[in-house]
């Protein structure tokens, strides 16, 4: 089996490391029933090799899956759809319906994405971006069941970390996918206690009471487990759970305390703040890193939250 692709766990779940960023830090998964095949999200161009090795690791091929799922279209969740879709014959692309028009003409994304980071460092990351044939997409509304081989996966609007957002109920392993809205939680935090989270504020519509609801109502299933994009399987949902939504309330308040001391430095301000807080919980958690460790693994997230609660806070007023 691949180096970026785990053991196939029971109930037929597979978690594939796309290899974006970092090792172990950002997950596709590939499902298995009665020898057909679903991914829920893609990662990048660059991570179709992971992908695809996966399928032949268990035996299957390209021709057997029948549906690639996103729980949004984030690049480094989505980036790569249009390029796997080219290898999937197959497959048809389930996307929130907001969503759906962006992978069709992912125009939009692109120049979003380009604007922000540049040619150089989108082809670095992401590599090539391309459309999904219209015929091929299904627009999976609150409520939509994809069917893979018999095994019901249950599409739910899942708002708040962003407005096109879904996550997958299983029935069978009574676990959710849940893309970024059940947070962050990084295998290096995992202490004595179990694993550790942290809410994700990402740009550009965070929106921190959908968020909390959203949350609640995975709880209210009673989730045996959840598979976060970032990074893999977690159990103790409740305790995560409520541990999220207390972040994001201490989210809330580190930003507008920050607001309140002027715009002058909001930037610098909020990013350090949110450092001192999560480095805080981590090591109430029993994280074995050292400060210098912890700052080094969330260092990136530290920066996507700031912006985030900045065009939060922008559009609150």
């Amino acid at each position: 089996m691949s180096a970026a692709t785990a053991s196939a766990a029971e109930h037929g779940i597979v978690t594939i490391d796309t290899g974006f960023h970092r090792p172990v830090f950002d997950a596709a998964y590939l499902l298995i029933e009665n020898g057909r095949a679903a991914f829920v999200d893609c990662g990048t161009q660059h991570s179709i090799p992971a992908l695809l090795a996966a399928l032949d690791a268990n035996g299957l091929t390209p021709d057997d899956v029948d549906w690639l799922i996103l729980t949004h279209v984030h690049l480094d969740h989505a980036g790569g759809a249009g390029a796997l879709m080219r290898r999937l014959p197959n497959a048809r692309l389930a996307v929130h319906p907001r969503g759906a028009p962006h992978m069709i003409d992912p125009s939009r994304l692109v120049a979003g994405a380009t604007a922000v980071y540049g040619e150089a460092e989108m082809a670095r990351s992401y590599g090539e971006i391309v459309p999904v044939p219209a015929e091929r997409v299904v627009v999976a509304g609150d409520g939509f069941v994809v069917d893979l081989a018999g095994r019901p996966l249950l599409c739910v609007d899942t708002p708040g970390h962003a407005r096109h957002h879904l996550c997958v109920w299983d029935q069978r392993s009574r676990a959710w996918f849940t893309g970024d809205t059940f947070g962050l939680s990084y295998r290096e935090f995992d202490s004595a206690r179990g694993p550790f989270a942290l809410p994700t504020s990402s740009p550009v519509q965070f929106e921190p009471e959908p968020l909390k609801q959203s949350i609640r109502s995975l709880l209210a299933r009673d989730p045996a487990a959840m598979y976060l994009t970032h990074y893999g399987r977690v159990e103790d949902v409740q305790r995560l759970g409520a541990d999220l939504i207390e972040q994001i309330d201490g989210m809330v308040r580190i930003a507008r305390a920050a607001a309140q001391a002027g715009s002058e430095d909001l930037h610098a301000r909020l990013t350090a703040a949110l450092a001192d807080y999560f480095l805080a919980r981590a090591r109430e958690h029993g994280s074995a890193l050292n400060e210098e460790q912890a700052r080094d693994v969330l260092a990136v997230d530290f920066e996507l939250n700031a912006q985030g609660l900045e065009v939060w806070l922008a559009r609150a007023g």
